[in-house]
């Protein structure tokens, strides 16, 4: 494992927004360290008597917890879309005590950051997963931070911190049940590392699989993942038939869940972000206007949480101007700020020194149904995507938490 060094902050050099005026710029921050998807995992493992971890959330303790983790199921989704979920709408109704039944995704609200602040326990600023693709300032490049790692970034050097699973496998077993293409990729290495990893391609064989894991008399922290709904959503849209699908399935999934794992076993649901759908004619390419890339030697981010890396970084001037364009290019369909202006609001949380550059020196955000790409560096086929996410709206960065506990009807002979 790679050796951790003692955070510093990054040093803010150049002139921040008047923290006074930043409620009116950007919304609240993710409530980090208190209700957000880094708490969550680090909430179970304490739940189960793992030291060194709080319980947060006010999870209830146990010797067993299973945690689900459904790609793309915002909170505002799932409650649109709860008559095509009767066993999720159950537990909803039944209540779950102290518990919240929502949270912050990190920012971004995309997944690269929220699984690494999930499998971490900590914020952006400080795990460096800052979004889907970022500069790396060592090689003065942009790298991919999900499927496409840059060969040049070694994942346990990017984020060098210990993730959740390995201090706890130290404790309790720990438990993977995902996709097999996911068993060691970059990601996994540098977010999700540690205990075992157990591989099944489709729902029935990873709650089979699940059961089966768990079917031990000891203390068990166990990692679902669920990816289906967020590519239905980036390929059909989250108002679909096929999403509403994907949604019934992972109703039955969690259902088969309560039903097989040991009785008593805590079972989670939450997700990395939520999402919204894009019209074509929304989705618009932003490097054909020169205004907006005036000065800029990078672009990287998502489509609508876009980083600009200026050629000079330190050209206040410069930064001022690229803003007050996309201002007057988009008005209030977007929130357009510094990186200094990000870090005094607090939306990646404390930012450590390594991290601080690979932050854009301007950031653009979506506020309502808006898509923005940089055509000269992503494919055409980009631009199909129809479900979006990575802003800071309600419905991309609030995603449920249900906590419900499993009856064992069907559970497999204890080992």
């Amino acid at each position: 494992m790679a050796t951790v060094r003692a955070p510093e902050p990054f040093p803010v050099t150049s002139a921040p927004a008047d923290p006074g005026t930043l409620p009116a710029l950007l919304p609240a921050a993710p409530a980090f360290g208190h209700r957000s998807v880094a708490e969550v995992l680090s909430s179970a493992a304490a739940s189960i008597g793992v030291p060194g971890f709080e319980n947060r959330l006010g999870l209830p303790t146990g010797k067993r917890i299973c945690v689900v983790l459904a790609d793309g199921l915002g909170r505002t989704l799932l409650k649109q879309k709860s008559a095509h979920t009767p066993f999720l709408r159950s537990v909803m109704q039944a209540g779950q005590g102290q518990v919240p039944v929502w949270l912050d995704s990190a920012f971004p609200s995309t997944t690269a950051a929220s699984l690494a602040s999930f499998g971490t326990g900590l914020a952006p600023g400080q795990h460096g997963m800052v979004g889907y693709d970022v500069l790396d300032p060592d090689q003065d490049r942009v790298v991919n931070m999900l499927g496409n790692w840059d060969a040049g970034v070694d994942p346990q050097l990017w984020q060098p911190f210990p993730t959740v699973f390995e201090r706890a496998a130290e404790h309790v077993d720990v438990t993977t049940v995902s996709l097999p293409q996911f068993s060691n990729s970059p990601m996994t290495q540098a977010a999700l590392r540690g205990g075992r990893y157990i591989t099944a391609t489709t729902s029935h064989a990873r709650t089979a699989a699940a059961a089966e894991a768990m079917a031990g008399a000891g203390g068990s922290l166990m990692y679902f993942y669920v990816n289906e709904l967020d590519k239905a959503g980036h390929r059909h849209g989250c108002q679909s038939p096929q999403w509403e699908h994907q949604l019934e399935e992972l109703d039955a999934t969690v259902r088969r869940l309560g039903a097989t794992l040991p009785a008593g076993t805590t079972v989670l649901l939450t997700a990395d972000h939520g999402m919204l759908d894009v019209a074509e004619s929304q989705r618009i390419d932003y490097s054909a206007d020169p205004a907006l890339i005036a000065g800029v030697r990078h672009t990287a981010g998502e489509p609508r949480m876009v980083h600009l890396y200026l050629e000079d970084s330190g050209d206040l001037a410069g930064r001022a101007g690229l803003v007050a364009a996309w201002r007057a290019r988009f008005g209030d369909r977007i929130w357009a700020f510094t990186r200094e202006e990000a870090i005094t609001a607090g939306l990646f949380g404390e930012v450590r020194a390594d991290v601080g550059p690979r932050i854009g020196d301007v950031l653009i955000a979506a506020r309502d149904a808006l898509a923005l790409y940089d055509t000269r560096r992503v494919r055409s086929t980009a631009m199909e995507v129809v479900g979006q996410h990575g802003s800071l709206t309600k419905a991309e960065r609030e995603v449920p938490l249900l906590c419900f506990q499993a009856d064992g009807s069907k559970a497999p002979p204890r080992r």
